[in-house]
């Protein structure tokens, strides 16, 4: 097998620091009646041997309930790395290097999965992996979605001053009168991201604009990203009804698989 097309070694960082202020205890707080992190570990526990998925986390109670759910906590996250400014490049990189040390080898490939996109597959991210594997240029390949409204058409903001007066958002979208002329516009919705471990060495802080991605597409009806309480309501609504399945879980039944 050559290079190119061969299996890669992955470690899948899964992020849950304890000091949410947008929705306190957000990452174990119960979703169909698991911790919102579990359904993010049964996901990683999906994507094949080659996958060595762990939590990264600065707080025990998070720690115990990965653990419970089968994830490895192979350490705590150090306090300058889990409060409202660390950048997230520092905080892959520190488990990266910890891992590699604790595991003695070298991973070809790292994978970011937040928790708090609980609804996206294991088809999508290990489709991510395929494309990154088999493709010359790239540093990364991304999560991307469609809005339900396109903010090029749509998007406005106040022009300054002291009037209420309102001027485009985008001067592309000048002189258009028609919704289906607007160009296609994608959003990263941050349900994955996996990159090559060498990227992730040597990224700064704004890891988009430093390198060259690829995207998968996925649904907006699985591109929730959870901050606050509504976004968890509407989650739960969306998986109670079908419409944004979990893994291993049958809406129908309401049992975990």
């Amino acid at each position: 097998m050559s290079d190119k097309v061969r299996t890669p070694k992955i470690l899948a960082v899964i992020p849950a620091r304890g000091g949410s202020k947008g929705l306190p205890g957000k990452n174990i707080r119960p979703l169909m009646g698991k911790p919102l992190i579990a359904h993010t570990i049964t996901l990683a526990a999906q994507l094949g041997a080659n996958v060595r998925y762990i939590v990264s986390t600065d707080d025990p109670e998070i720690a115990a309930a990965a653990t419970l759910a089968g994830a490895d906590v192979p350490f705590l996250r150090p306090a300058a790395l889990a409060n409202d400014t660390a950048p997230m490049t520092v905080v892959l990189r520190h488990a990266l290097e910890t891992m590699e040390d604790l595991d003695n080898c070298q991973y070809d490939m790292v994978l970011l999965l937040d928790p708090t996109s609980p609804t996206r597959t294991a088809e999508s991210v290990l489709e991510a992996i395929a494309q990154l594997n088999s493709s010359s240029g790239l540093d990364g390949v991304i999560a991307v979605s469609e809005p339900t409204f396109n903010p090029v058409w749509v998007g406005v903001r106040h022009k300054g001053g002291k009037s209420n007066e309102l001027e485009r958002y985008f001067p592309e979208g000048t002189g258009v009168v028609r919704r289906q002329d607007v160009p296609r516009f994608l959003r990263i919705n941050g349900s994955f991201y996996v990159w090559w471990a060498q990227y992730v060495r040597r990224m700064e802080s704004s890891w988009f604009d430093e390198g060259t991605h690829g995207y998968i597409e996925i649904s907006e009806l699985r591109a929730f990203s959870i901050d606050d309480e509504s976004e968890f309501r509407l989650v739960e609504a969306a998986v109670k009804t079908g419409l944004s399945p979990l893994p291993g879980y049958d809406a129908a039944s309401g049992l975990q698989g």
